[in-house]
Formats: structure tokens, C-alpha cells, sequence
């Protein structure tokens, strides 16, 4: 062949020729790796690394085309659903074609339907018309809920594609593929290389991937406001290192947040001009300047007798109102997206109510000890029963067991134990008494076999979640699972019940987190949008649309009944608020940040609780719930400046809540735009 080449028959060569030249040397055109496959292969899908599901696939081609088809099922605390998915591609792999439908309750739904036509691509998307344009040049289908069959088309398309810098993606959006390093595992025995990849534009902010030399995927982890973790079967002994790749590359991006957000702060700051509500009273101190030494309160003053230390920094504030900095007592913070967007939106403080223990304590730890920016974060350590209908990979099955888990959590630096719905009646009393022991608190659900809040308290549980679950305590005789769901648009609730219920919780000193957010999204009528109750919900980063903002909606008479029992548990948890049980707000991740103002909103418009009672739910008394009041929660001389500065004052209407601009924490001073667009939300540009 190389002598042919140099004596110039290449040139002389008709194209016919050339490729029976090329045959009759025993060449042929490199043959597509695409061409007449027949492979099959399986993803294990795991939820907090808690096995509930496995993907199945196949890629087949003929001489035209690449068929993928997927079926995904899992059982997710019992929620048993699945996803089938089929993508056809040409063999240069640009998709022609593209539908995934979600299998549930017997029923199987479209979710998102993508068709090339000529020049023509239509995309038909759950609950929208169909949508027709010019194909792009270059495109993939996508959605976040894309099963790990096709994600892996995508990663060849990319490579097939020249490593472009972005990929459109339909129906919205652009994904950017980033190598980050590799990692060496093993794999029965053997050492395998894999590549590591942080992609953006699937779910909110980076999943971390794993690719082998044949750019074929191995495993990914992910986070659309809970971890999930998808392994190639096979290859499941390696899951840790994934886990571990993942926290890698989550801090490595709040780090950067960090440097680009976080400025050199003085010894010394004034906060000059602004309206001062302390948290305390409902008088709002006009005109107002703060100074704050070495991130604590060290004066609060009016303006004009104040003096401003020299070298101090000054902030104009004029026309600002500055309010205790937020908690949110029901996160589950499991990326760290949430980092900029609790700051932007006033929220210092909150309280992680389930996660994987390596990406919780590294996010806690990178905040508190690393200065790295963000709210602080309390740990709140998930703990259940056996069975598939236990939640993660922390399960206390034993007595024994019981001792073990909480001494992993103290150890670990967790502040609380965090109860789920599996856990059983003697289990559940040790883990609370071992728990006090160390100086921890108890919180969580009524689990299922321990029936009531009545029992759940007296076993020790010092805190309850869902308003669903611990209103259980109006009737001690039944269960949770008797009484069902919305039990109260059709129960009557007497005096003497509210009284005996009301004054168990005082005796008990129960902290009540009812998450009363979540049930009023979940009770729109099909067809609300959602910012008929959240206002603010289009401001989410578009990766989050499919799971928080299009939401399905109920029928018409469950709407009905879901309203009415919402409405009528707030006016008992007002009852409850205006006798001296603690009430705290958390939003369990219904809309990220927004639902806290959602929640405080919905405790003064239905509950009845002052502006300053419904603030109170967010700042001072979490802060006691959490043993943290002698530091946090109110402005007050000594405290810690943990700050929101407001456009509006809140005490005026409760809903100037979401005007925050600015936010202090740990010394530092935020503007919030620019922290919005780190988390990829629309700012309020108030």
C-alpha cells in the first residue's frame, strides 16, 4: 500500500477503482461501530445508594438506523413505577425520533414525544401542544427524567459530534460536558479506568457521570432535589467511588461559587439607613444603624446617635428593611445549588432533613469550617425500618442496630435523628434513648407501626413533620393509616379534643413542622399552573420545570376535600401556635426557597398568626428548637449577624418576605441577583 501511495496511483484512481484497489490489498472502509449491533446491558437505580430499581435496554440497528428501547422500573417506598423509552438515531447518530411514556397505577402516560420530519422537528411535551420548528443542526432530545440508555447516546453523539462546547437540547435548554479526571476501580478483581465527567443542563446544576474507553456510560449520580445513583450492572461494587466522585465534584463547584461570590470582608461593617424588625417586637425601629464586628451584632442604634468605627464599612440602607435571617426546618439539600439560592432568597440557616451522610457532612463542613458560601446547615440523620418500603441506606432493624446508627450520627456531627415510616415501635424507643443520651434531638414521621402521635411522642420523639401525620394526635384511638389521607375535611374536631391534644403537645414540648407548602401545591386542581398558589415558581432553574413546576394536579372533587382539610388544619395549628406550641416553617423542597414564603404566607392567611407570629415560625423559634436562640434568630446586641435586608417591610404584609435583596451571614454581605443567577433562577431584580 505505501508503495502505491508514493508512486501516485492514489491520484489516477477512479473512486470505483480505488475501493477495488483497496479490496484487493484485504482493505475495507472502516466499518460503523454502529452497524448491525445487537447489544443489551442493565442499569441498577438507586435512591440515596438504597437499591429500588433497574433499568433494562437494547440497541439494535439495521442499515439505516440505531433503535434504542429502555424500560425502567422501580419501587420507591413502595411506589412502584416505571419508564419505557425508545430512541431512534440515524448512523451518524442524529435522533430522528424520540418517546418516553411513565407507567403507573396500571396506566401509561406520554411524557415527551420528539419527531425529525425533512426539515421539520416536532416536540410534543405532557400537558403542552404540539410544538413544530426548522430541525437544528445539532440537537438531542432530553428531559430529566432521561433514562441512562439514551443519556449514553447523548455522551456518543457528543464525542461523534467533535466535543462541541454546548448541545441544544429539546424541548428548552443546553447541556456542556466537562472531563474532570479519572477514576481507577475494581472490578472482580480487575483494575478498570473510567473518565468522569460533570455535565450541566439535565437536572439542576451537575450530574457527575463515568464513561469507559469506549465512551460507553458506567455509572452516574444525580441530584434534581434528591440523590439518585444509576450503575451499569456489573459494576455495583464501585458504587462508593461514585458516591465519593460526586461529593468530589459537587464541592469543587461550591468552591468556585464561592471565589466568585464571596468578597474580602472588613473587621468591621454599618449597616446605615435601614428599618430594623428584630423579631422581637412588632414596632419597627425607623432609620436605623447596625454595626457588625466579626460577623456578631455589636450595636444597634437610630442613625443620627450612632457612631460608625473607623475603617469601617459602610452600607446605605436607606429605604431597606432588615430582618432576622430565615431558617427553612424541612431542607433535603442534596446538591449544592441550594447554596446561592437559601442565600439569595434570606435563608441563613437550615435544617437538612434526610440525606447521604457524604455529601451532607462535606456540605455542613465546607460551609462552617471551610468558609466556603452557603447557609449553615444543621443534620437531621435519616434512619428507618427494613422492607422496601424503608427509605436510603441507614436502617435500624434491631435494638442493637438502633444503638449503632446513632452513634455513626454523633459521631458524624449530626444535630438530630431523623424518624421514616418503617421504623418499629421498640427500635423507635432506642433510638430516642440513646439519642438524649448524647444530647440529640428526634424528629421525623409517625411511623406506620407505631400508629399514632400520641405513642410516637411518648416514645420519645421531641419533633414531628407533616401536619398529615401529627394531627393524628386530635384522635389517639386510631392510627395514621385508619384515619388517611385529608381525614379531616370529613372529621369534626370538638373543643375537648383541641384542648386534649393541645396540652399533650405543651407537656411534651413538641416542635411541629407542618410543611403545609406542599400540601397546598399538591391540591391544585388539574390544569393550575402552579403559580396560581407560587407566584415565584417560574423563576426556577428550567431543569426543575418537569418535577416542581408542571405538576399533573388532582381531579376536581379531590381538590375539593385536600383544600378543605389543609384549611382546617391550619386553623388548628393556629390554635396550636397562639397557645405555646412551637410551630416551625420547612418546605420539604416544594418549590426551592419560594415555598418557605409560601409556608410563612399560608400560616398568617389561614392560621390566623400576626405578620410577626409568622416570622417568628422561621427565625426565633427554630432557633430555640434547635438549642441555637442565644445565638440566632433575632437582631438583638451579641447575636449573630445572621441578616436578610428586604426591599419591603415584612410586618406591612407578610408576603414583602419576597423581596429580599441582600442578605449577611458569617460576616458576609450578598447582593441576591447575583446569587440567584449562580443557581440558575430568575432574579426578582427587585
Amino acid at each position: 500500500m505505501k508503495a502505491i501511495l508514493n508512486n501516485g496511483t492514489w491520484k489516477k484512481c477512479s473512486v470505483l477503482g480505488l475501493i477495488a484497489l483497496m479490496l484487493s490489498f484485504g482493505c475495507s472502509p472502516e466499518p460503523n461501530q454502529w452497524e448491525d449491533i445487537n447489544e443489551e446491558g442493565a442499569f441498577l437505580v438507586y435512591r440515596r445508594q438504597s437499591l429500588i430499581g433497574e433499568e433494562s435496554y437494547k440497541i439494535t440497528s439495521n442499515k439505516d438506523s440505531i433503535i434504542v428501547k429502555s424500560l425502567q422500573g422501580e419501587n420507591e417506598r413502595g411506589r412502584i413505577t416505571g419508564v419505557d423509552a425508545e430512541l431512534h438515531l440515524t448512523m451518524d447518530l442524529s435522533p430522528t425520533y424520540y418517546v418516553n411514556r411513565r407507567l403507573a397505577n396500571g396506566d401509561t402516560t406520554n411524557n415527551l414525544i420528539v419527531e425529525v420530519k425533512s426539515d421539520q422537528v416536532s416536540v410534543w411535551e405532557k400537558r403542552f401542544e404540539v410544538a413544530t420548528t426548522s430541525t437544528p443542526d445539532m440537537f438531542f432530545p432530553l428531559h430529566s427524567n432521561i433514562p441512562a440508555a439514551m443519556e449514553m447516546m447523548l455522551y456518543h453523539y457528543y464525542f461523534k459530534q467533535g466535543k462541541p462546547e454546548g448541545i441544544p437540547t429539546l424541548p428548552r435548554g443546553e447541556i456542556t460536558i466537562t472531563k474532570t479526571g479519572q477514576d481507577i476501580i475494581q472490578i472482580k478483581g480487575e483494575e478498570v479506568t473510567l473518565d468522569r465527567y460533570v455535565v450541566e443542563g439535565i437536572n439542576w446544576g451537575g450530574r457527575t457521570i463515568w464513561l469507559d474507553q469506549s465512551n460507553n456510560l458506567i455509572a452516574l449520580v444525580k441530584a434534581n432535589t434528591q440523590i439518585r445513583e444509576l450503575v451499569r450492572k456489573g459494576y455495583e461494587e464501585a458504587l462508593p467511588t461514585f458516591v465519593a466522585g460526586n461529593v468530589t465534584e459537587q464541592m469543587n463547584t461550591l468552591a468556585q461559587y464561592t471565589a466568585d461570590h464571596k468578597e474580602d470582608q472588613p473587621a468591621i461593617t454599618a449597616l446605615v439607613g435601614a428599618d430594623v424588625v428584630d423579631g422581637l417586637s412588632d414596632v419597627t425601629q425607623k432609620d436605623m444603624t447596625v454595626i457588625v464586628e466579626n460577623g456578631k451584632i455589636k450595636t444597634i442604634g437610630s442613625r443620627a446617635s450612632t457612631e460608625i468605627p473607623e475603617g469601617a464599612q459602610v452600607i446605605d440602607l436607606a429605604g431597606k428593611t432588615l430582618i432576622p435571617g430565615l431558617f427553612d426546618m424541612h431542607a433535603h439539600s442534596n446538591q449544592v445549588q441550594w447554596a446561592p439560592a437559601y442565600l439569595a432568597g434570606g435563608v441563613t440557616t437550615i435544617r437538612d432533613n434526610g440525606n447521604e451522610i457524604e455529601f451532607a457532612t462535606a456540605f455542613r463542613d465546607a460551609i462552617a469550617k471551610e468558609g466556603a458560601l452557603g447557609p449553615d446547615i444543621l443534620l437531621a440523620g435519616m434512619t428507618d425500618g427494613a422492607g422496601i418500603m424503608g427509605n436510603g441506606v441507614i436502617r435500624a432493624t434491631s435494638p442493637e442496630g438502633a444503638r449503632e446508627v446513632v452513634a455513626k450520627y454523633y459521631a458524624e456531627g449530626y444535630n438530630q435523628i431523623k424518624i421514616y415510616t418503617s421504623i418499629q415501635p421498640e427500635v423507635l424507643k432506642v433510638l430516642a434513648e440513646e439519642a438524649h443520651k448524647k444530647g440529640m434531638t428526634v424528629t421525623g414521621h409517625v411511623p406506620r407501626a407505631v400508629g399514632n402521635t400520641v405513642s410516637a411522642v411518648e416514645s420519645g420523639m421531641d419533633q414531628l413533620s407533616h401536619k398529615g401525620l401529627f394531627l393524628s394526635v386530635l384522635y389517639p384511638d386510631k392510627t395514621t393509616t385508619e384515619l388517611g389521607r385529608s381525614f379531616l375535611s370529613e372529621y369534626e374536631v370538638s373543643a375537648a379534643r383541641l384542648k386534649q391534644a393541645t396540652d399533650f403537645f405543651l407537656k411534651h414540648k413538641t416542635v411541629l413542622d407542618p410543611t403545609i407548602a406542599l400540601d397546598v401545591i399538591r391540591s391544585l386542581p388539574r390544569g393550575t399552573p402552579i403559580e396560581v398558589a407560587e407566584p415565584d415558581a417560574f423563576r426556577m432553574a428550567y431543569e426543575l420545570f418537569e418535577g416542581k413546576r408542571f405538576r399533573s394536579g388532582v381531579g376536581p372533587k379531590r381538590s375539593v376535600e385536600a383544600t378543605k382539610d389543609y384549611t382546617k388544619a391550619m386553623e388548628i395549628i393556629g390554635h396550636f401556635y397562639r397557645a405555646g406550641v412551637p410551630i416551625v416553617a420547612g418546605t420539604d423542597n416544594v418549590v426551592p426557597v419560594y415555598s418557605l414564603y409560601l409556608e410563612i404566607e399560608t400560616y398568617h392567611k389561614l392560621g390566623g398568626l400576626t405578620p410577626l407570629e409568622a416570622l417568628k415560625t422561621a427565625t426565633i423559634i427554630p432557633a430555640r428548637a434547635m438549642a441555637l436562640g442565644n445565638q440566632t434568630g433575632t437582631l438583638e446586641v451579641g447575636k449573630e449577624a445572621d441578616i436578610a435586608i428586604l426591599n419591603k417591610n415584612p410586618l406591612e404584609d407578610i408576603s414583602n418576605l419576597r423581596t429580599v435583596s441582600a442578605v449577611m451571614t458569617n460576616g458576609n454581605y450578598y447582593l441576591s441577583d447575583p446569587l440567584w443567577k449562580a443557581a440558575d433562577f430568575i432574579p426578582r431584580n427587585n
